[in-house]
């Protein structure tokens, strides 16, 4: 809700304001403003307190909750209609061709396709001849039936409704219209009398206290609801300024109260004491650890040396020197020399003479 919206000009009263309206405003906009004020306070600290839950709870929970909802239900489903409802479906649709589609496709053009065209035959051949025949004969018999109904019953009703019923419906419509206007004037005097006593007795007593009773009471009930809703409206907004007053003041105070002096703390005392503390302390012990795991790392790779070295000597205690294995090194041990190789037909121990 904005609380900062401009403010509006104060309403002009009407010229044909009386003295009433001016009596009823003043009280009423005070008793509404005590009213709305402690009113519009609760509504913006519910409004903050739902704001700061939706940013911090709600709106978190609603994402998790989506989540799992589309871990449970969205991606189990999409997997089901993927990789076993569309699969199954094809399966059926295939199935259905093969057993279905296809047998009554053939049935149509193998059986239906040749009876149709044995039927439209007989129909053509056989069938349509008959027609025209019986149809010749059923319309001599209409045509005869025709004449004979004409003779027998047109003639004698034209004649009974022309030199009958006519006279007599005619002077049966006289005789109801003489009766209907004779029950519409006794009607219309019945009503014309009834009009007149229900009008004195019920209508003049009900307009006399419309006008001289509900009329100026519905004028002052209208004025006063009216002034009321004015009121409201205006302590609504002065509730609202009253409201942002009280919350920036609250936030003022929250902010020397705890804020300032936490950012004090943290600026002046904990950050001069963190340096000291990364410079003095947690430094030299960087470059201690540093040290020691630099010394470790030598020690643990000159006892890897030794163990190989052990091991070479023992294998070769054990087995002797594996000469010629292609691929190996030759291990030499360091501290004694190798001896004079011996001469051969394809080697000098000269210079000149070496390979």
């Amino acid at each position: 809700m904005d609380l900062e919206k401009p403010a509006r000009p104060p309403a002009v009263a009407p010229a044909g304001e009386g003295c009433l309206v001016v009596a009823v405003r003043l009280p009423v906009r005070v008793v509404v403003l005590v009213l709305v004020v402690p009113v519009r306070l609760v509504w913006d600290a519910l409004a903050v307190a739902g704001r700061f839950l939706n940013d911090t709870l709600l709106r978190p929970l609603g994402r998790a909750l989506r989540w799992v909802g589309r871990a449970v239900f969205v991606w189990p489903l999409v997997g089901l209609w993927r990789y076993v409802l569309v699969p199954f479906g094809k399966g059926l649709a295939w199935l259905g061709k093969v057993l279905v589609v296809l047998p009554a496709v053939a049935f149509h053009r193998h059986v239906l396709t040749p009876l149709g065209r044995g039927a439209a035959w007989v129909y053509a051949r056989v069938l349509t001849p008959v027609g025209h025949v019986l149809a010749a004969i059923g319309a001599g018999a209409w045509a005869g039936a025709v004449w004979l109904g004409r003779c027998l019953v047109v003639v004698p009703s034209a004649w009974l409704y022309r030199w009958v019923l006519a006279p007599v419906g005619r002077v049966v419509v006289r005789c109801a219209r003489g009766l209907a206007r004779l029950v519409a004037t006794v009607v219309a005097g019945i009503g014309t009398g009834l009009y007149r006593v229900v009008r004195i007795l019920l209508v003049l007593p009900a307009l006399a206290v419309w006008r001289r009773v509900l009329a100026p009471v519905g004028r002052v009930l209208a004025v006063v609801a009216r002034e009321a809703g004015e009121a409201f409206g205006h302590a609504w907004r002065v509730a609202g300024y009253v409201s942002l007053t009280v919350g920036r003041w609250l936030g003022r105070l929250f902010r020397w109260v705890l804020v300032e002096p936490v950012r004090w703390v943290y600026r002046s005392v904990l950050t001069p004491v963190g340096h000291v503390v990364r410079d003095a302390v947690l430094r030299p012990l960087g470059d201690a650890a540093h040290a020691v795991g630099r010394a470790t790392r030598q020690a643990l790779a000159a006892a890897r040396a030794s163990a190989r070295r052990a091991r070479a000597d023992l294998r070769r205690t054990l087995f002797g020197e594996r000469a010629g294995a292609e691929g190996e090194p030759q291990l030499t041990h360091r501290r004694e020399p190798d001896g004079p190789r011996a001469r051969t037909l394809g080697g000098s121990t000269t210079a000149l003479t070496k390979d």
